[in-house]
């Protein structure tokens, strides 16, 4: 391991306008724009998707995108917002939204805006099937000035003929579905257009969160993958050259698991180098690792274990400088629960973690998100008390 200084921070908090609510998302331009995102809570039937603009160290006020009584709304399948490349006009966000009655059947729904978020136009659905089946953890990410990249994990192979809700001929998802979960990817513009729609892997972890990333040789995905054997390790595929690879294995930790953890990944990338981190129990407890590549995900190097001995996972990372990241997951202490956060880089883990701040291990707590800004970060999470809210700060 590395015997590089340990990582620390000003914790400087920004309150947020968020009354009641959670599911929080942060987006940084590459200007250096910083936008949060979350879901107020408005009463027990109807939600709203919401968003505020970082404006001279504070955040902005409140601007609603969408509200509906016919959400699906989630501890870890949260909605995001993002804009295009070198656009502070146009934005795209997306949200989940019941699509019958079943408890799992809702589609991904995005709405775009050309006027930096003051109306917002009809949204569209981002998968084509019209099966009624579960669609989500979705990751969108600008590929250029002119279309957003998309992926999520998609049910419509998950239905059996019948269409029933309970009794499929698979065990082990927790969801009665009849077929595997896959991944799915496509491409929108300004216009709701859809293009390059592709699955790129047709078996994987159930409600594991995805992550992308865009390195010098195109997009890349990470997810938890699911085996025949029910091995549930973090999966990787990139496009090269126009195409999509086969699905590999960043590590093989061999954690056969008849369950969705509901514990995705997170990846960053700059031109060819490459960091994942995710969490694993294929020894039994938790564990947080990271691994690193140099030629843009096509091989990673083995693993550092990096968390403080009982983590629950919910990672994140941004790249520091060069190959170092920052890392971030929630790490259980007794009944309670901190953010903690590490540097790493190929060499290990650069000393000891340091605890950001307090949280609640519960499922209503969420999963911290992270996001660098300029040479800070942002870290945003919901904070559960008797009721939940959305807390930011900035680390300095």
């Amino acid at each position: 391991m590395g015997k590089e200084e340990s990582v620390t921070f000003a914790f400087q908090s920004i309150p947020t306008p968020c009354k009641e609510g959670g599911e929080p998302n942060l987006f940084v331009t590459k200007s250096g724009d910083v936008y949060l995102s979350w879901v107020e809570f408005l009463n027990d039937t109807t939600d709203a998707l919401m968003f505020s603009k970082l404006e001279n160290g504070q955040w902005g006020k409140a601007t609603e995108i969408a509200r509906g009584n016919d959400w699906f709304v989630n501890w870890a399948d949260f909605p995001s917002l993002i804009l295009y490349e070198n656009d502070g006009a146009s934005l795209a966000a997306h949200w989940l939204q019941k699509s019958t009655f079943g408890t799992y059947d809702y589609d991904v729904h995005v709405s775009q805006s050309v006027d930096g978020g003051k109306n917002w136009g009809p949204p569209f659905i981002l998968h084509r099937d019209s099966i009624a089946a579960e669609h989500g953890f979705v990751t969108l990410m600008p590929i250029s000035e002119e279309r957003i990249f998309a992926t999520w994990l998609d049910g419509r192979n998950t239905k059996a003929s019948t269409q029933s809700s309970v009794g499929g001929s698979e065990s082990g998802h927790g969801h009665g579905h009849g077929g595997a979960m896959t991944l799915r990817a496509a491409e929108f513009d300004r216009d709701g257009n859809l293009y390059e729609e592709a699955e790129l892997d047709g078996r994987i972890c159930d409600c594991c969160q995805t992550d992308a990333a865009l390195t010098a040789n195109g997009p890349i995905v990470v997810y938890r993958n699911r085996s025949d054997s029910e091995m549930r390790d973090i999966g990787i595929v990139r496009k090269v050259n126009g195409k999509w690879t086969a699905p590999k294995i960043v590590h093989a930790d061999n954690w056969e698991i008849t369950g969705c953890p509901v514990n995705g990944p997170a990846v960053a990338a700059k031109g060819d180098f490459v960091a994942v981190t995710w969490f694993t129990a294929a020894s039994g407890g938790g564990e947080i690792k990271v691994a690193f590549s140099k030629d843009a995900g096509n091989s990673f190097s083995a693993p550092f274990r990096i968390d403080d001995g009982d983590p629950t996972g919910r990672v994140d990372l941004e790249i520091v400088e060069g190959e170092t990241v920052l890392v971030t997951w929630l790490e259980n202490t007794g009944e309670e629960a901190e953010i903690h956060a590490a540097k790493v880089s190929p060499t290990g883990k650069h000393g000891e973690s340091i605890s950001l701040v307090s949280t609640s291990p519960a499922r209503s707590s969420g999963f911290p998100v992270l996001a660098k800004m300029g040479k800070h970060f942002m870290l945003a999470w919901t904070a559960v008390d008797s009721s939940t809210t959305v807390n930011t700060a900035i680390l300095k």
